[in-house]
């Protein structure tokens, strides 16, 4: 991975989604807690909004030539870009125009996310309901056409904040229950079948060459990351929720980091009700030192390899707590970068 894709200053950030609907208030409370080079700002997503902000819907926007509305059953594609994708566009843009007004003269990484194309293909229906999953040549459409979106996507943040390097994160939160056939038909009453490895990194690679050698993540805050595939893909650094992390995914914790992949790691509670949590910066990060000492890694490595997350994103915070979560972020990692051991 080269230095132009690492996070090494910004040794804090944020998954994406804030909780409320007020654009303006999330896009000032994410600048402000990574003002002056504390922490990796991003674009904020704010799904309390209803269909259309959600995940799902919010990266149905960026689709190219392809569009989809809202079923009980959730997102399905559709012939022309009808109400639920124009709201989608329309919040997106809203989202835009609040991130813009807050980096005024900022320069620096600026991260967005989008659902990434095996987590969109397990969610968004056909239209006979079942997932795109189920259809190889759907995924395959699925993929060019998030290609194409994410392209003009990243272009038009580059625009409205020119000073700023875009990082570009995929959210796949369903790629594990994707590659061991987990994901579940329309029915429940069978899974589909599981994708092929190489299909599905073939297809990462490509959506994560989008940004055009510039930096890129994957995100997941689901068990069992595959790690070594999303190496192997081209991510230059994995998100991940650290209390997931199981003794067997250890070794593949060490590969990545000796081999140059960087981690995001969520260690801060997501959700109201851990306050007592954000009032020791240090207790955050005791594990992930534990993990280095435990795996010999040197800890003065720690600074370059680690990213200090919440454990997923905020939308189910307050505002208070979002803003405290964040924060705390920023202290944690200033306290495993002072203390790696």
């Amino acid at each position: 991975m080269s230095e132009k894709s690492k996070f090494s200053a910004y040794a804090a950030t944020g998954i994406g989604s804030m909780p409320g609907g007020d654009a303006r208030e999330a896009a000032k409370t994410v600048a402000g807690s990574f003002a002056d080079g504390q922490g990796l700002v991003y674009l904020p997503e704010l799904p309390a909004r209803g269909p259309g902000a959600d995940m799902i819907g919010r990266t149905v926007g960026l689709l190219e030539e392809m569009y989809g509305h809202v079923e009980p059953s959730g997102w399905r594609i559709s012939d022309r870009p009808g109400r639920d994708t124009r709201r989608a566009r329309s919040w997106l843009g809203e989202d835009l125009d609040a991130l813009e007004e807050f980096t005024q003269g900022y320069e620096g990484l600026l991260k967005v996310q989008a659902v990434g194309p095996w987590t969109l293909a397990a969610a968004l229906e056909l239209r006979g309901g079942e997932a795109m999953l189920a259809d190889p040549g759907a995924c395959r459409d699925l993929a060019g056409s998030l290609a194409e979106g994410l392209r003009g996507h990243l272009a038009e943040v580059r625009r409205r904040v020119p000073g700023a390097e875009v990082v570009l994160q995929l959210d796949e939160p369903s790629l594990t229950a994707v590659l061991r056939g987990r994901v579940r038909s329309a029915s429940g009453y069978r899974t589909y079948r599981a994708v092929d490895r190489q299909v599905v990194e073939g297809a990462l690679r490509d959506l994560l060459a989008v940004n055009d050698g510039g930096p890129v993540t994957v995100h997941s805050c689901a068990p069992e990351v595959p790690f070594a595939l999303l190496r192997r893909a081209g991510a230059g650094s994995v998100s991940f929720d650290f209390s997931l992390l199981t003794e067997g995914e250890e070794e593949a914790i060490g590969e990545a980091v000796e081999s140059g992949t960087q981690l995001l790691l969520g260690v801060v509670p997501a959700l109201d009700g851990a306050s007592t949590a954000l009032s020791d910066p240090g207790g955050s990060v005791m594990g992930v030192r534990t993990l280095w000492s435990r795996l010999g890694l040197n800890p003065g490595t720690l600074a370059e390899s680690v990213v200090i997350t919440p454990s997923c994103g905020l939308a189910g915070a307050s505002p208070a707590y979002a803003r405290a979560a964040l924060a705390h972020c920023v202290r944690a990692a200033r306290s495993l970068a002072d203390n790696p051991e």
